[in-house]
């Protein structure tokens, strides 16, 4: 077994010409959170897309427990135990809030063809479990009280939320959160931190966040890594990070110094 819950190693993806990532290597400890920053156009969200099987792997290998879960399908990746959110958000709106909920926990359920045919006891049984567990979850983040609503009637902090609601109900090991503060107004993203800490606290998944807000960044992680044109510039605490000249030189003109501060 591993020290680390999840081991990258060597990661690269080229797109043509363009060398998106290239050997990107990074640590996440059990029951910790890290944190990936970089200009637009670095390669974050690249990086998230090869943990979950969006894109095949040039080279590298991904280890989750000590487990290669490398070129593995999407789905048993996710099986494995990696969940995400997404930069753009992707609710079913077709489906109510509960609903959404329940979409991401019942691939687990152990009930067959038959079950579904015949609504058999095993198969009400899972359901009721399955709805009790989401409304659980949909409380943990703080929507309780929103369960018949749809996505698109939330506002957009909600939205957040419920994206998260719905990767916990995946029974994760690791959790990748992609810019989840974007588009949060200063009081969405203290409750937003607020809601990450009580996470951390309360399950023993560990957490990865990709995130232009720097007070997010610098408040949540134990540990940041930098990607700058694919490649890694800089890693370390965040007070390593704040004091890195090479950092600020790679934000210069898009982001002021005092972001990362």
């Amino acid at each position: 077994m591993t020290d680390y819950r999840l081991d990258v190693q060597g990661i690269s993806k080229s797109f043509g010409g363009v060398k998106a990532i290239e050997d990107f290597s990074f640590q996440v400890p059990a029951h910790d959170i890290v944190g990936i920053i970089g200009p637009n156009g670095a390669g974050k969200s690249t990086c998230f897309n090869l943990l979950t099987g969006v894109y095949p792997l040039d080279t590298g290998k991904i280890l989750l427990d000590g487990k290669d879960i490398s070129g593995l399908p999407q789905y048993e990746i996710t099986k494995s135990g990696i969940a995400r959110t997404f930069q753009n958000i992707r609710l079913f709106h077709g489906l109510n809030v509960l609903e959404n909920i329940m979409t991401a926990a019942d691939p687990y359920s152990t009930y067959g063809l038959w079950d579904v045919f015949t609504f058999s006891d095993k198969k009400k049984q899972r359901e009721t479990e399955v709805r009790e567990l989401s409304r659980k979850y949909l409380e943990i983040v703080g929507l309780k009280g929103y369960e018949e609503y749809k996505p698109e009637s939330l506002a957009y902090g909600l939205q957040r939320k419920l994206e998260i609601a719905r990767a916990l109900a995946t029974n994760p090991k690791v959790l990748l959160l992609d810019e989840p503060a974007a588009g949060l107004n200063p009081s969405e993203v203290r409750d937003f931190i607020g809601l990450i800490k009580k996470l951390n606290s309360q399950f023993d998944f560990s957490i990865v966040i990709i995130e232009h807000r720097m007070e997010v960044i610098m408040e949540l992680s134990s540990r940041i890594f930098v990607l700058n044109f694919g490649k890694l510039l800089a890693s370390g605490t965040p007070a390593e990070i704040v004091a890195n000249r090479e950092v600020t030189e790679a934000y210069m003109g898009e982001e002021d110094e005092a972001c990362l501060l």
